[in-house]
């Protein structure tokens, strides 16, 4: 029995970038969740609009990967 290095180094890589990616992902959508300024008028914390689409959007981003992820790992659903 041997071993499929070059298979075995697109596996480990192609793990580590996604990772990578899943975890920059929320890690941004945390982000921009958090980017608050205080309001002119009353004084309390508003997050811009652009701010919270990017958060939403990195968040959906995210969680699309990870059901991608599970979908390529169980046999179930390629039937």
């Amino acid at each position: 029995m041997t071993i499929d290095w070059g298979a075995f180094l697109v596996v480990a890589v192609a793990s580590i970038v996604s990772t990578a990616v899943v975890v920059s992902l929320y890690s941004f959508g945390l982000r921009f969740h958090g980017l608050t300024h205080p309001d002119s008028r009353t004084g309390r914390p508003v997050r811009p609009r652009y701010a919270s689409v990017l958060a939403y959007a990195c968040f959906t981003l995210s969680a699309a990967a990870v059901l991608f992820g599970i979908y390529l790992i169980v046999p179930f659903f390629h039937r």
